[in-house]
């Protein structure tokens, strides 16, 4: 290479993207859905939900310092992480259902990023206007107009980022008490480094990254490939219908399309949906209600871009009409994703409406196995962890059974019952003693069955052991 000569560029430039507005069905979609998703993120941590004195009175409820999960009517010990564990399956199921379905739809409807940044876009388009008058401001030098709108600007993108932030650490707390602690500093430090990170990654996600979190981090479009096939409905164009494309009075041997770039213009990754099926791509359908709009002004029909599969294109081309949506639909491998999402959807219901509301575990204490008393007794000594998931105090009461004589003690307590507050653990070390003598007391171990029972309500629940005796010597 020569002095002169100018080195290859490996890495091109971003071009920022600035989507024109639109209006379309479509689009009315997105905003409903934008208002549905944001109204919940914000507004469910300040729902109210009486669950009794001794427990928290908000809704939803991720309590790391108790260690529960409040859903209104539904509490999660940490015991119950298999229900967490299933929800994340069947939504890993519902993405899988929905990508197969219909492509990605998650990305272009729901996603976080997607609400969020078309969230920031509107802001960007009211501030600064549609279009062409944004890319006027972008290319011309900084001045004091220009200046005054990009500071009002990034100031609304501020207190939006702020209060996603702020909304998202009200779920671990009981948001009236968090809000007046976080206004006059009483907060722990954690919750501003929480709001200020979160706050952070929104504003420049949002305003800034964009398309490139779409394109660069986010792993989707690289999984997707393996949940789609033929009969997935995507956005597309019909080129056999569009091509050759042109604009003019004369349009003898050209297709429908005018090449106006409206679908390009409205495209909020900036890419060309004429080119065909493309990793950026979010499938928002914004597209679909452009080129629609410019089809109707030009007289031609609706649908040049389209939610269509690749089976319909062959059906098409032979001049026959497409499949109708629900043969997409219902194919075998939607259906085993709706079967697997439903079974253990059901499977978790199921469970929930059956666990009983009292719980323990037994921890054998093995060192020593077992101790011999001054009288010759042989005691065996167990850590038995109460849990009393109802909402009021609760007398537990202790019993065994066994084939053998064997006698049970409570450390710290007069006879065998142990009063355990509302919604808490209780821990209890418990004896369990063989007679010198005794069949139990000789033998190398002998089972045993610990029963719990609630005074109040005579519900039971017990956990088998082991008991240790001398032959072990």
């Amino acid at each position: 290479m020569s002095a002169t000569e100018e080195p290859t560029k490996l890495y091109a430039a971003r071009e920022p993207v600035f989507p024109k507005d639109v209006r379309g069905k479509f689009r009315t979609l997105k905003w409903a859905i934008m208002l549905v998703t944001l109204g919940i993120y914000y507004v469910t941590p300040w729902i109210r939900w009486d669950r009794g004195p001794a427990l928290p009175d908000q809704a939803v409820l991720i309590d790391l310092a108790n260690r529960r999960f409040f859903f209104f009517w539904i509490e999660i010990w940490p015991h119950e992480f298999y229900f967490v564990a299933g929800l994340l399956i069947m939504a890993g199921l519902g993405l899988f259902l929905f990508t197969s379905a219909l492509g990605r739809v998650w990305c272009g409807y729901t996603c976080p990023q997607t609400v969020w940044t078309d969230l920031f876009f509107a802001v960007e388009r009211w501030i600064e206007g549609d279009r062409n008058n944004r890319l006027r401001i972008w290319r011309k030098g900084m001045d004091f107009h220009k200046f005054r709108l990009r500071v009002t600007k990034y100031a609304i993108w501020l207190a939006i980022a702020v209060a996603t932030g702020g909304a998202w650490v009200f779920y671990f707390a009981d948001a009236p008490t968090l809000l007046t602690n976080i206004v006059t500093g009483q907060s722990d430090y954690v919750v501003y480094a929480t709001i200020g990170i979160l706050t952070a990654t929104t504003f420049v996600f949002g305003g800034f990254m964009r398309e490139q979190v779409c394109v660069y981090m986010c792993p989707w479009p690289r999984i997707q490939a393996a949940m789609m096939d033929e009969d997935t409905i995507t956005v597309a164009y019909r080129d056999w219908r569009g091509e050759p494309r042109g604009h003019g009075k004369d349009r003898d041997g050209l297709g429908d399309c005018i090449d106006c770039n409206a679908c390009v213009n409205v495209c909020p990754v900036g890419i060309d949906i004429r080119d065909g099926q493309q990793l950026e791509c979010i499938t928002c359908a914004l597209c679909i209600d452009a080129c629609d709009d410019i089809m109707e002004k030009v007289g031609k029909p609706r649908g040049l871009i389209d939610y269509i599969a690749l089976t319909d294109e062959a059906h098409e081309r032979a001049g026959n009409p497409k499949k109708p949506v629900w043969k997409h639909i219902f194919r075998p491998r939607t259906i085993l994703y709706t079967v697997l999402w439903s079974a253990i959807g059901i499977g978790l219901t199921v469970l929930l409406f059956i666990r009983s509301e009292i719980d323990m575990t037994v921890a054998p204490v093995r060192n020593p196995q077992f101790v011999l008393l001054s009288d010759g007794t042989s005691r065996n000594t167990y850590d038995v962890r109460i849990r009393n998931m109802t909402h009021g105090d609760t007398t537990f009461a202790f019993s065994l059974t066994s084939d053998e004589a064997l006698r049970l003690e409570l450390e710290g307590v007069d006879g065998l019952s142990v009063e355990v507050p509302a919604d808490t653990t209780h821990l209890q070390r418990v004896y369990v003693l063989a007679e010198p003598g005794s069949t139990a007391a000789d033998a190398e171990r002998t089972d045993l069955r610990l029963w719990l029972e609630d005074t109040n309500s005579e519900a039971r629940t017990h956990q088998d052991t082991t008991f240790f005796g001398r032959d072990m010597e």
